[in-house]
């Protein structure tokens, strides 16, 4: 937790370098969500994920609109979990439908939901994607400025930020879009996603969806 904390305050000591001076009229971003510091109940936690299998624990679902696969859960970090579903009980993640999921959810309900989906194990797999071999090489150079959070090869060198590889294609680059657009809000995610064009962000998810990682959670005991 202490090494996770020191990654959060290099990375937001960053931030002004990155995007310059801040207007007096911006909206201040809200303070970096971080782990709960509460000890996950797996199985608790696999009674309460009854109500994601809908979704999670399908392969092939796809999020109605926009249309995406929904993402792979299966051994992603439990501090990651636990930070995005407080992101979407906060309103600073927008997806209606995980935003009424997340709202009733306690500090201990997300810890235990984020041990049962992180234990889960299963054959590590690529994402589900189209994309091009150039597209995946040209990813693959621009995502240098992701190693420090998320890994050479995608695999997060910290507990609370996301393993991307083996991730759907079409779920890496919503998200980014939603951190281009505003509509999830991240203190250190917006200002380094805002500058990049349509086709380097589907380049970013070429790659990271090509690499063997993550893996579903249909199958899931």
């Amino acid at each position: 937790m202490f090494r996770s904390r020191i990654v959060v305050t290099a990375l937001v000591a960053l931030v002004p370098a990155l995007v310059g001076p801040v207007r007096s009229d911006a909206q201040t971003p809200p303070p970096p969500l971080m782990p709960i510091a509460l000890a996950g109940d797996a199985d608790r936690g696999l009674v309460l994920a009854q109500t994601c299998a809908g979704c999670h624990g399908i392969p092939s679902a796809f999020n109605a609109n926009p249309v995406y696969h929904v993402p792979k859960l299966g051994g992603q970090n439990a501090d990651y979990i636990e930070v995005a579903l407080q992101g979407y009980r906060r309103g600073t993640r927008g997806h209606a439908t995980m935003q009424a999921q997340a709202s009733s959810l306690t500090d201990q309900d997300i810890a235990d939901v984020a041990a049962y989906f992180a234990g889960i194990e299963g054959e590590p797999g690529a994402g589900r994607m189209s994309a091009s071999p150039a597209q995946i090489e040209a990813g693959r150079e621009k995502a240098a400025t992701c190693v420090a959070c998320h890994g050479a090869e995608g695999v997060a060198g910290a507990p609370q930020w996301p393993n991307l590889a083996g991730q759907h294609e079409s779920y890496l680059i919503e998200s980014l879009e939603q951190y281009k657009n505003g509509s999830r809000v991240d203190l250190v995610m917006n200002p380094l996603i805002a500058p990049l064009d349509d086709a380097s962000l589907e380049e970013l998810a070429a790659f990271f969806s090509a690499q063997a990682h993550l893996h579903n959670t249909d199958n899931a005991d």
